[in-house]
């Protein structure tokens, strides 16, 4: 859906009175396009340990060559491999991205990459899974990093023994996904470094009735923050609504179920 038909003509929801419409939708613009993931905005909660060996990972100061990450969806395994990939590639080394599927064929020359990511190995056929097996033990040999993730511990995947142990070889990590009291912190610490003060209810509207994965929480917050200053209101339960109308969110004004809670996939 093209974001412009969300905010119809002439007098849209989310564009009373005298406010440009122009304003609001370069918002909404903001809000469909999720932020890139880094290792900075991924909100640690109780992963210190796991983002402090993947900074040293980047930074090419990590001695294991595998790390396992496993959790469930919402977790922020996706955005941790994702981030750790792209910022391997700015410090100019070689690094690759995969999200693992039935027929996935491994690009020739992988192998000698510095890290591979493979998002989600229980999702690799049999011809998946020994290629990955191969893959393992060639980047092991050059000295490259593997990671990889699933949605369980190495122990429950349902992947041939052989994987499943090499990949239990290395450091593995549960990604603990963010409980709403860690993300109202997030978005309230987002704001006071601006200078603001967010109101609980605010948090509350956002956590219930916007997309609940804190990338889009915090992008969401920047811009309730810019629509604030553009129309010159505070920011309310129903500015958010009014933004979250516009950008064609039609559950704006009911409480979300609970889809879990995280960085990201």
């Amino acid at each position: 859906m093209r974001l412009e038909s969300a905010i119809p003509s002439p007098r849209p929801l989310g564009c009373p009175g005298q406010v440009n419409c122009t304003v609001i939708k370069l918002l909404t613009l903001d809000l469909a396009t999720p932020p890139r993931p880094t290792l900075d905005n991924f909100v640690t909660g109780v992963n210190a340990e796991l983002l402090q060996n993947l900074e040293w990972l980047v930074a090419r100061n990590a001695r294991e060559r595998c790390f396992y990450l496993w959790g469930g969806s919402g977790s922020g395994r996706s955005h941790l491999l994702q981030a750790t990939v792209a910022e391997l590639n700015q410090a100019g080394a070689r690094a690759v991205y995969l999200a693992c599927s039935g027929g996935m064929q491994l690009a020739p020359g992988v192998e000698r990459a510095d890290c591979v990511a493979l998002d989600d190995v229980d999702r690799l056929d049999d011809a998946g899974q020994v290629a990955v097996f191969d893959l393992y033990n060639a980047l092991r040999e050059r000295g490259g990093v593997l990671l990889a993730s699933a949605d369980v511990p190495p122990a429950q995947l349902t992947v041939r023994g052989d994987l499943a142990t090499r990949l239990a070889w290395g450091l593995v990590y549960q990604v603990h996904a963010l409980t709403d009291e860690n993300k109202a912190q997030a978005l309230a610490e987002r704001d006071a470094s601006r200078g603001f003060r967010l109101a609980p209810e605010v948090s509350d509207f956002l956590l219930t009735r916007a997309r609940r994965d804190l990338p889009t929480l915090l992008a969401t917050l920047d811009a309730l923050d810019r629509y604030s200053l553009e129309t010159r209101r505070p920011v309310t339960v129903p500015l958010a609504r009014e933004l979250l109308h516009a950008a064609g969110r039609p559950d704006a004004g009911s409480r979300r179920p609970d889809a879990g809670a995280g960085a990201g996939d």
